[in-house]
């Protein structure tokens, strides 16, 4: 019985010890290597944390990110990713939430390390993979952890203005990487392109079902993401076979054409989640890649990764939009609708609920958000179980499909990433020369709207923006309003102040 993820990797060194684990440009480790460099890792570690100790990892995504992540669980830590492209303040917030003493980082961020995290102990990869190895001291360690022990902390916005934690224990990831790359035959002897940063759970498909197969794992560096023609040549010369991508960044390359220009022939895998699938960009990559898979994924970090998936059937017409399909094995997602009833006919609208060992932990150091949306079951009253409120609606159609049909609240979909708009409002608020504001998201032209009243240019609101928050969480629409209607509670009325502008609010 596999009860640590650490297992994935001994196990696939011990088939493929001399094949390519990691693929980072000129760069490449072995399985043999990436478990060796690991347990170096480590042992160092263990100078510094003891287990079930949260470990900060600031560096570009790659080979010694993973090699820390894989080291800080040798030395009984769980490890959260601080994003090197988000903005300073974002990144204090989140270590002051994890309360991170130690930060692995590389050698030319250290400094910059040092200066953002003032609390925390910094170490680099390159001297902590120097140590000896500590065997009976790693031994001791695993002999002690267990499957419900935290493996990582991925963070998303919050509604309070501080981004919250989602804690992942290894049991759930075993049982859904497990199902998952049965149901989808990845095998060692695929290719895995890795496009989503490594602090976006997306990623954990691609690092995990690589490892746990004895796949090949490439790092698609982050420029290419701007460079299309070069994107579909980094595929075409790597062989990729599979594709597990945000949905934006499948249609980054359709916008472009970039099919048109060479096709990656070699791919026959292309499973896609974070928003809707928009039709046009299907067809783009069905008309130039027919012969592959095509697999819809739903489901939100709190139940690792996701709970449904649709495979799309090649002569179905997809234009009234994909199912979020069917629920993975050993996980039930259902519909209730008043947080209580249980909904099974066709066409009545509910909130997404999932139960099973996939559920996260729960959120870190918020026991007050963890008893709203881990709650328990309301259709079992006999015994604790605990089920998570997704927050997003549902129904199923005639033939007993889940469609997935908006949000619940005011968190959105944007770029691949869950956003809620109450902390996008909250940091506009905050600066100087704004009174009152509000933001809206315009589901038709996937955009983000700014409104406020205040003193302060629109031109200065959204460079200042851009110092508290991440660029996908920043407006790309924002305008200076004369008034905001509230309604009879003294709240915002969104669509009544978005009604009076009669329609002006729509534009660039």
């Amino acid at each position: 019985m596999i009860t640590n993820i650490l297992s994935f990797l001994e196990e696939s060194a011990a088939r493929h010890p001399d094949k390519t684990a990691v693929n980072e440009n000129e760069k490449h480790l072995t399985y043999k290597e990436l478990k060796e460099k690991s347990r170096r890792i480590g042992s160092a570690l263990t100078e510094y944390i003891t287990p079930r100790e949260p470990v900060g990892i600031y560096m570009e995504k790659g080979i010694d990110a993973l090699s820390a992540f894989f080291g800080t669980v040798y030395a009984g830590g769980f490890y959260t990713m601080l994003n090197v492209e988000l903005p300073g303040q974002r990144l204090s917030m989140i270590c002051e939430v994890l309360k991170a003493k130690t930060v692995i980082t590389s050698d030319d961020l250290r400094q910059k390390a040092a200066e953002l995290f003032p609390n925390a102990v910094i170490l680099t990869v390159s001297s902590l993979e120097k140590h000896e190895l500590k065997e009976a001291e790693l031994a001791n360690i695993r002999s002690r952890m267990i499957d419900t022990d935290p493996l990582y902390v991925n963070f998303t916005s919050g509604s309070t203005g501080t981004p919250k934690g989602i804690a992942v224990c290894h049991r759930s990831v075993i049982d859904f990487i497990s199902c998952f790359t049965e149901l989808f035959s990845i095998t060692e002897n695929d290719v895995i392109a890795n496009q989503a940063p490594f602090d976006f759970d997306v990623s954990v498909k691609d690092i995990y079902s690589a490892i746990a197969v004895g796949a090949e794992l490439v790092i698609v560096p982050r420029e290419l993401f701007s460079a299309p023609a070069k994107l579909i040549d980094y595929l075409c010369d790597n062989k990729i076979t599979t594709m597990i991508w945000a949905v934006s960044a499948l249609c980054l390359i359709s916008t472009f054409h970039g099919l048109d220009y060479k096709t990656p022939e070699t791919v026959n895998k292309i499973l896609f989640s974070g928003e809707v699938m928009p039709h046009k960009h299907l067809l783009q990559w069905q008309k130039h890649l027919l012969d592959a898979m095509y697999v819809n994924l739903y489901g939100p970090t709190e139940i690792t990764c996701n709970c449904t998936y649709h495979i799309l059937e090649k002569d179905r017409d997809y234009s009234a939009g994909i199912p979020v399909g069917v629920p993975f094995p050993n996980e039930d997602v259902f519909l209730l609708a008043d947080g209580k009833d249980l909904v099974t006919e066709q066409g009545r609208t509910g909130i997404i609920t999932v139960r099973g060992t996939a559920l996260a932990l729960g959120y870190y150091d918020l026991p007050e958000k963890n008893s709203e949306c881990f709650i328990q079951n309301p259709l079992n009253s006999r015994y604790p179980e605990t089920v998570y409120l997704t927050g997003d609606l549902g129904y199923y159609n005639e033939s007993s499909e889940l469609i997935f049909c908006g949000r619940a609240d005011f968190q959105v979909k944007y770029m691949g990433h869950r956003i809620e708009l109450e902390e996008i409002e909250r940091a506009m608020a905050a600066i100087e020369g704004v009174e009152r504001c509000f933001c809206d998201f315009d589901e038709k032209k996937q955009r983000l709207k700014g409104y406020y009243l205040g003193t302060i240019d629109k031109n200065d609101l959204h460079a200042q923006m851009k110092a508290s928050l991440p660029e996908f969480m920043i407006p790309g629409f924002i305008r200076k309003l004369d008034n905001i209607i509230l309604n009879k509670n003294g709240k915002i009325d969104r669509k009544k102040t978005i009604e009076q502008l009669g329609g002006k609010g729509s534009g660039s």
